[in-house]
């Protein structure tokens, strides 16, 4: 609230509107160059003066109540605010909105479809899938806080010449008892063995090829298999959704787009927009990209075909207005090339049409790879986290209660936080040891904190009430800014699709209190201690919804 309220002063001195100063404000680096700060470089032209010269004559000019101080460094203009003035204003703030804190309704009337998470049947969940799963459910949650309504789709890959391959694989090499025990290592067990099969005798593709023909033309054999493995699937999946969280509206497989997918294509013929090419068909997207390929020389259909199906189908079903697909970089071209072909289609909605890359979860430095079982599965990450948690509750907090809820929390919490804390678009290496520390930048970092928190409050006796009892100490000022700025990173990491803005504020939050923890007795039986106690249990808000928003619990006690 503080920054709304400097920027609205600020409007009185400059010619820019609340919103124009509001993204202009920042947080100074270091705390002796105030509270906020204001550049001045984008008056310079308008101005016809130098940065240095517009902030030191704003300095000067600028006074308001609200501003303890106004100072000039270099092109910037550095403002000191009044301490009890920010804090009385922010904790009130959060105590009368609760977990409502940082909601706000920009998306008020608006939807937003996602699709995300998008494993494939037959194959084990593994670390590579992690990161859709876990940005695309945070992504959903703030979209909600901000007055979204969503529709989150699980866009499973259950059909393809794959299946095929794995169908021919478990005609020559499958034991029934073996699947039954094991179902998901054992699928992979005989994908990875045609693989390396095909690779001393080409002609199994062939076969693989001939098994999904059979799929396709709906063979009774082919079907069962088909069916049998994707049931399968489904029941691992959804143990593992259940443990990180995350839950979907629909599960809408490629298959449920094969009666779909000819409407495309006759749309497209209809729009003359269908090329032949090389036996194929193809729409061509001039010098900008290669044509986007729709029809194989066999006549089946591709990736590209059931997308716009899809967002086709979603756009009618669901009346999006905004359509987000939360799929690797490295199919970048080709969300590139459909949203072409949706806008070549005549659809004024294509800008709505959204993908949101990312980067890998690198092994060794290399991609991970189901074809080549190098991988990494997500089940067993999530056990031995899991594990670890459990002993350390055993050696910290023997005597508490509900263990194996909180060791669940702690350890799923390790592995979600890893990967959220890191900038969506980047790489970073898989470390096991990484992601299960407890101490650093962490997620058991930030439960600890507020269980902290919780433990505070119940030894002070904390009663809670509107009513914020004013206070000034100077100590709880960085505290008080962050929280203040919570509502901000909640709507900046959705409008960025970056679910790591929010979680490097939490770090940034829990710091901050720790080293207030330490600096200050907060139960000390003063005149002080409820007004204290009422600024640890406004963290503790902040901290609870902030994990809660990045898909993570927060146990009251570790």
């Amino acid at each position: 609230m503080y920054l709304e309220n400097t920027a609205e002063i600020l409007t009185q001195y400059l010619s820019l509107e609340k919103e124009q100063i509001l993204q202009l404000l920042e947080r100074p680096k270091y705390t002796n160059y105030g509270d906020v700060s204001f550049p001045c470089f984008t008056l310079a032209k308008e101005l016809r003066k130098s940065p240095l010269i517009i902030a030191k004559e704003l300095s000067e000019r600028i006074q308001h109540p609200y501003f303890r101080e106004v100072r000039n460094e270099g092109g910037y203009v550095n403002i000191y605010l009044q301490p009890g003035l920010i804090y009385n204003e922010t904790i009130l703030d959060v105590m009368s909105k609760q977990e409502k804190y940082g909601s706000s309704t920009v998306g008020e009337g608006k939807t937003v479809v996602i699709d995300f998470s998008s494993p494939n049947i037959a194959k084990p969940f593994s670390m590579g899938h992690l990161r859709s799963t876990v940005i695309g459910n945070s992504l959903g949650l703030l979209y909600e806080k901000n007055g979204y309504s969503t529709t989150k789709i699980n866009y499973i890959g259950d059909w393809g010449t794959q299946f095929g391959k794995l169908m021919a694989a478990y005609e020559w090499w499958g034991n029934d008892e073996a699947i039954k025990e094991d179902p998901i290592r054992e699928l992979l067990r005989l994908y990875v063995d045609f693989h390396e099969e095909a690779k001393e005798d080409p002609t199994l593709n062939d076969k693989g090829r001939e098994w999904f023909k059979r799929l396709e033309d709906g063979d009774e054999k082919a079907s069962k298999l088909w069916k049998w493995f994707r049931d399968l699937s489904l029941v691992e999946f959804n143990r593992i959704y259940d443990l990180l969280g995350v839950s979907f509206d629909y599960i809408q497989g490629e298959s449920f787009y094969n009666d779909k997918m000819g409407k495309v294509v006759d749309e497209l013929k209809e729009q003359k927009l269908l090329e032949e090419s090389e036996g194929a068909h193809v729409v061509s997207l001039g010098d900008e990209m290669p044509p986007c390929l729709i029809l194989k020389s066999d006549g089946a259909t591709l990736y590209a075909t059931r997308d716009l199906a899809s967002v086709l189908y979603r756009k009618k079903e669901y009346k999006f207005d905004s359509a987000i697909y939360v799929v690797g970089q490295e199919q970048t071209l080709h969300f590139k090339q459909v949203k072409s072909v949706i806008k070549k289609m005549g659809y004024d909605w294509c800008e709505q049409f959204l993908h949101i890359p990312f980067g890998l979860i690198l092994k060794d430095g290399k991609k991970m790879s189901t074809r080549k079982g190098k991988v990494v599965l997500l089940n067993e990450v999530l056990k031995e986290a899991i594990s670890i948690a459990r002993k350390n509750i055993e050696v910290k907090n023997p005597t508490l209660m509900n263990k194996e809820v909180t060791a669940e929390q702690v350890g799923v919490g390790a592995v979600l936080f890893h990967d959220l804390k890191h900038h969506r678009i980047h790489d970073f290496e898989f470390s096991l040891e990484d992601m299960l520390a407890f101490e650093g930048e962490t997620g058991p970092y930030l439960q600890y904190t507020f269980a902290r928190i919780q433990s505070l409050l119940e030894k002070g006796k904390f009663t809670f009430s509107k009513e914020v009892i004013p206070s000034d100490e100077s100590d709880q000022l960085e505290v008080t800014k962050l929280i203040a700025r919570f509502p901000l990173i909640v709507e900046k990491a959705c409008e960025d699709h970056d679910p790591s803005l929010l979680a490097r504020f939490l770090l940034d939050l829990a710091k901050e209190f720790n080293s207030y923890y330490h600096a200050v007795k907060i139960i000390d039986q003063s005149s002080f201690q409820t007004a204290r106690l009422q600024f640890t249990y406004a963290v503790g808000v902040v901290l609870k919804e902030g994990l809660r928003l990045l898909g993570i619990g927060a146990p009251k006690r570790m």
